[in-house]
Parts: C-alpha cells; sequence; structure tokens
C-alpha cells in the first residue's frame, strides 16, 4: 500500500487547530499554571545561593538552608518592621482631622475668595455616613442566605489562594532539587547543528539577568534608605514608610521617585502646613536622591548590564505598562534585557549574510 502525501490544506488546518487548543486550554489552566510559574522563577533566583553550597553539603540540605535563612531573615524585618509601620500607620490616621481642616480652612477659602466654586465642607462623621451609604448602596442583599453565600465564595477564594501561596514553595523545591538534570535535558532537546549557539545566548541571557537583579535589589534598598533617612531627619513622621515605598517602587523606572514625591509632598502639606522651608527640604531630599540614583547607584551596581539607553529604558516601561498593565511595567526591564540579547545576535548573524555584504548583487553587476 503507498502512502499518500497529506493535503497542505488538511496539514495547516490541523496546526491552526492544534494552536487554538493548546491557547485555550492554557487559558483555562492559568490558576494551575500560574503558581508553577512563580516557583520556576524564585527556583530561578534561588538556585546560585544553592548551587554554592551544595559544593560542600548535599543538595537537599543547601535547599533547606536556603530556605531557613530566608525565613528567618523576613521573620526578622517584620520583627522590625511591623511595630514601626503600626506608628507610622497610626500617624496617618490622625493625619485625617487635619487633613480636613486643612480642606475647610485653607482649600475651601481660596477657592471662595478667587472664584466662584463654593466646595462642601468635609467633617469626619460625613466619611462614615458617605461609607455606610455606599455599602448599602453597592453590597444589597435579598435574605441572609445570599449573604452568607458571598461570604463563602470569598473564604472558599481566599482558601485557594492561600493553599497556592502553601503550594509555591514546596514546587520551588521540587525545580531547585531536579535543576541541573533538567537543564541537560533541554539542552540534549537542541539540535546539534544549533546546540552550541543557542546555549551561548541561554548563558549570556542568564548573565543579564542576573545582574540586572542583583543589582536593581541593591539599588532599591540603598535608594529607598537615602530618601527614608533624609525624611526622618527632615522631621516627616511618614517618612520611614514614604521611604521605603519609594525604594520598592523604584523597580519600575521612575515610578518610586513619583510616588514617593507626590505622597512626601502630601505628608508635608499635611503636617507643616504651607512652610516653604519645609516643602524646600522635601523636594531637595528626592532630587538627592534621584541624582544619587542616576550617577551614582546605578552606572555602580548596574552599569550596562542590560545594555539599554535611558530612551529605550522610557520605551520598554511604558510599552509593558500599555500590553500588560502593573505587571508588563515590573518585567519590563528583565524581558528587555533578554531582547537586547536576542537582537544582538540576530544582528550579528544579518551582519554575516550575503545581503548585508552585498556579495550578490556584485556578483550579479559582475554578470552584466
Amino acid at each position: 500500500m503507498i502512502n499518500q502525501p497529506i493535503d497542505p490544506f488538511f496539514r495547516r488546518l490541523f496546526i491552526v487547530v492544534a494552536i487554538v487548543v493548546t491557547v485555550v486550554l492554557l487559558h483555562l489552566m492559568t490558576p494551575v499554571i500560574v503558581p508553577f510559574v512563580f516557583a520556576f522563577v524564585l527556583a530561578y533566583l534561588f538556585n546560585p545561593l544553592v548551587k554554592r553550597l551544595s559544593k560542600y553539603i548535599k543538595r537537599w540540605m543547601a535547599i533547606i538552608i536556603v530556605y531557613s535563612t530566608i525565613t528567618l531573615g523576613m521573620v526578622l524585618l517584620l520583627w522590625w518592621l511591623v511595630p514601626t509601620l503600626w506608628h507610622q500607620l497610626q500617624a496617618a490616621w490622625e493625619y485625617l482631622p487635619k487633613v480636613l481642616t486643612w480642606y475647610n480652612e485653607v482649600v475651601r477659602e481660596w477657592f471662595a475668595s478667587h472664584g466662584r466654586i463654593r466646595l462642601p465642607e468635609l467633617e469626619a462623621k460625613g466619611f462614615s455616613e458617605t461609607l455606610v451609604e455606599y455599602m448599602q448602596t453597592n453590597y444589597k442583599f435579598e435574605d441572609a442566605s445570599s449573604m452568607m453565600s458571598q461570604i463563602l465564595a470569598s473564604s472558599m477564594n481566599f482558601i485557594n489562594s492561600a493553599g497556592l501561596i502553601v503550594l509555591v514553595p514546596i514546587l520551588t523545591f521540587y525545580f531547585l532539587f531536579n535543576w541541573d538534570q533538567r537543564l541537560n535535558t533541554w539542552k540534549m532537546a537542541i539540535p546539534a547543528n544549533y546546540s552550541n549557539k543557542a546555549i551561548q545566548i541561554a548563558q549570556e541571557c542568564d548573565r543579564a539577568l542576573m545582574a540586572f537583579i542583583k543589582g536593581q535589589l541593591l539599588v532599591m534598598v540603598l535608594l529607598g534608605a537615602i530618601y527614608a533617612v533624609q525624611l526622618q531627619l527632615i522631621g516627616l513622621e511618614l517618612g520611614l514608610i514614604i521611604g521605603m515605598v519609594a525604594g520598592v517602587a523604584s523597580f519600575v523606572p521612575y515610578l518610586g521617585f513619583g510616588i514617593g514625591f507626590i505622597a512626601a509632598i502630601i505628608a508635608c502639606l499635611f503636617q507643616f502646613g504651607l512652610d516653604w522651608k519645609y516643602l524646600s527640604l522635601v523636594v531637595g531630599a528626592f532630587l538627592i536622591g534621584q541624582a544619587a540614583e542616576g550617577y551614582v547607584l546605578q552606572p555602580l551596581l548596574l552599569g550596562d548590564k542590560i545594555g539599554l539607553s535611558p530612551l529605550w529604558v522610557i520605551f520598554a516601561v511604558l510599552a509593558g505598562a500599555s500590553l500588560l498593565g502593573f505587571v508588563g511595567m515590573l518585567i519590563a526591564l528583565p524581558v528587555s534585557a533578554v531582547l537586547n540579547v536576542l537582537f544582538r545576535h540576530l544582528y550579528a548573524y544579518y551582519q554575516s549574510t550575503d545581503f548585508y555584504k552585498g556579495r550578490k548583487q556584485l556578483a550579479l553587476f559582475d554578470r552584466k
């Protein structure tokens, strides 16, 4: 019996159907895939530490030591941080009457004296009444059973989320335990003709990502400390929490500066009023922080690790935000670092082609 070739139309149709089914299945399994993705990212970040320790002890013991060290560090950080943050949040809550007073006596009076706009007067009791009215308007429960069903659904969502949080460290452990074997399996799956080049590109991407992550974490910590210390020395009661938030948000370029600056100016107005001395000190603190980030921290800790100019950094962040929102802003620079490595190799290949060198065109010209 002679095997007849498959019609190209049916082959293309099969490929399209297979792609569509795969995309639909991936979309349906997103809640299952997400913890595996998080676990893989954590395993990738922890693997260098585990690899160094595994030279002296067994790998599973190295993983446990890394887990224990990170857990202990987080506990000690929270032990110091939670009381401090609680005090800062209490101070922020105590600012509410000051905010209302400033609004009623300064903002309303300014609008009344410089225009015809009459803003409503706000009172602390009005906020609680507004909250109750909002709850009654937007959360109407027809009977007790519907309320209980919604509470039960929320509880189940919470339990599922908590289960995923517990699942991620377990998945991370298994990723770490078989990391080298899994890498070897992937290497063996690469066609022999492309193996060396693919491994070289993967290693360059790995070096760029690890250098970026290490440098960015140091920049976040040091920048947060710079902002927090300056704001505390100025006397801003919320200086610590504003500085920490600005440092963490600096993972996205210019976001930390923007959030911290606006929050610090608002807190300064509520605490000191329209005092140009303190406002100038807050502005100076953020200018110093921005200068330290741009001229000291970024060049020393990151340098040209990702090889992107400031214009491309801004474009990458905006493009990530446009495509994937806040998550896109977070992953914009790491993804750009990988794409930059791939583009360099693609451009080098393009320069080696006859089309770039013009050999074919010259040959045709010689024939003529």
